[in-house]
Parts: C-alpha cells; structure tokens; sequence
C-alpha cells in the first residue's frame, strides 16, 4: 500500500477515525450506534481497561464474566459502518506501520445491538429481533469488488419484482447473518425476520413531514412481503453494511435489535434502556 491516503493513521500510530492502537480491542466486538449507549454497555463489564473516542466513535474494552469484549459506537448509517468495519480489520489484519495485509488473518464476531422501527403487527414495541438477513436499501456494498458471492440474489431479486422497486434507486442487496453466530444466540426467545437497512431515517422509512416519499404504500407492502415463508420484520440504518464487509471481510456477524416503535400501530417506548440492558447482558454472557 504505497500512498498514505489509502491507509491513514495519527501520530500515535493509531487508525485514524477509531484512533485506536491494535491492542485497543477484543476479538469479539459489539456495535452500537449512540455513544452514550456504549458507557452503559461498559457499566456492566467487570472491569475496563480501554476507553478512547474520536467523533462519534466511541470504545471500551473490558472483562465480562473472564472474558474480554469491546463495545464501539459507530453513529447513524452504512457510510459510518463503512469506516467502522474497515477500520476494525485494518487494526487486527493489516500491518499500520506499512498498509501490508499481514499472512495470518484474524476473524472478529461482531455483534450489533441497536434499536429499530417494527413493520408487522406482530412485533410489538419491546420486542428484540434477530436479522436473519439484511437488505440494504443504502447502495455501500456495490462500491466493492467481487462481492456477489456473499449475496442472497433470490431474495433481493424477489422484492425488488415486488415492489416495483425504480431504476433512479440502488439495487437493494441482501446478505445473511453468520450461521456460527445464529446458532449460538438462536437458542434465545428472540424474533427471527429480515431487517431493512434503510440510508435514511425519513423518507428512506417511510416517513412523511413535509416531503412526500417515493412509494407511500411501501410500508405496507414491506410488511405483506414473503418470501418462502421469510418476512420482514424491521427497519434500521446499519446491518446491511456489516454483514456485507464482514463477509467480504471474513468476519462473523449478526443484529439483534430492540424495536423501540411499530410503525403499523404508532407504540413507541421512550425509555428502552431497560430492555436493552438485559439484551446485552444475554449478548455479553454468549458471545
């Protein structure tokens, strides 16, 4: 890797937007979005021996229960996802001082946990569901080479027939979660569906303030949507890009998320901390 923009660090040696060192985290990662949600992960752990931050790019590395976890905000969206998974693999695969790939490659688990918008009836705010598979709305993985193989075209080829889905949008892509991953959280009472990764939170999901959307049924027609017996359960803004690179990447990784609102009945919970405190602790013990 010969120019400096490719691969870039600090002065410390750290990975740029992280500003982490190699040594700064675990093997076995959690994603949040918020940063704040990352010190209350952190308050659970046993002890903590790593806290930095950057931006919106908060971590702590510590021990739960005798083994050691990292938990990192990433902010809203694929495009942060983009830096996060990159920058993740670069700071256990990649030599920083040279940008050389090193011979022997390390595999992260990465699990996020993170909040999202219920899109059937049946998946009542409070509920917490595991993305069997992501379709990405946003576009990020078409910018990669070579990553067809990580994709579930029959999926995508189907609701994208379905919903009649425009030619001036990205064609959505859909990538499933980690078998590893899913058969050791598969054992919890969670809900199992497909998750939309959304680029946005409005229109992108839906919503209408002042701008009118796209397709004003497309909620509705998420929601009726199946596919050899696959539905759609939610929405979010980030899974797509994880469980795109991470395969491309040669990581594991899954989404469990809590649904804070059901965008058929209105429900929404303010204060999910609670709900997202006990998930973790299931997710921590696990993982």
């Amino acid at each position: 890797m010969e120019k400096k923009t490719e691969l870039i660090t600090n002065n410390d040696g750290s990975i740029f937007h992280l500003n982490l060192l190699p040594g700064d985290i675990s093997d076995k990662i959690i994603i949040v979005g918020d940063p704040g949600r990352v010190d209350m992960l952190a308050s659970l752990f046993d002890s903590v021996r790593v806290r930095k931050e950057n931006r919106e790019f908060r971590t702590a590395t510590g021990t739960f229960e005798h083994h050691e976890l990292t938990v990192i905000s990433s902010g809203i969206g694929t495009d942060n996802i983009d830096i996060v998974m990159n920058e993740l693999d670069a700071l256990v695969n990649i030599d920083l001082s040279t940008g050389i790939p090193k011979k022997e490659l390390t595999s992260l688990s990465i699990v996020r946990l993170g909040t999202s918008g219920g899109l059937r009836n049946d998946i009542p705010a409070g509920s917490c569901v595991m993305a069997e598979t992501a379709v990405g709305f946003d576009g990020l993985l078409h910018f990669y080479g070579g990553y067809e193989w990580v994709l579930d075209t029959s999926l995508s080829d189907a609701l994208v027939e379905y919903l009649e889905w425009p030619d001036t949008l990205a064609y959505p892509y859909a990538v499933n979660a980690n078998r590893e991953l899913m058969e050791i959280f598969g054992q919890e009472n969670f809900i199992k569906g497909i998750t939309i990764s959304a680029p946005g939170f409005y229109a992108p999901q839906g919503r209408h303030l002042r701008l009118d959307t796209f397709d004003s049924e497309i909620n509705n027609k998420l929601a009726e949507f199946n596919f050899m017996g696959r539905t759609i359960s939610n929405y979010e803004m980030e899974s797509s890009a994880i469980y795109g690179l991470s395969a491309l990447l040669g990581h594991k990784a899954l989404t469990i998320c809590v649904v804070i609102g059901n965008r058929v009945s209105g429900e929404f919970i303010n204060d999910y901390k609670p709900i997202m405190k006990d998930l973790a602790l299931k997710v921590f013990k696990l993982l």
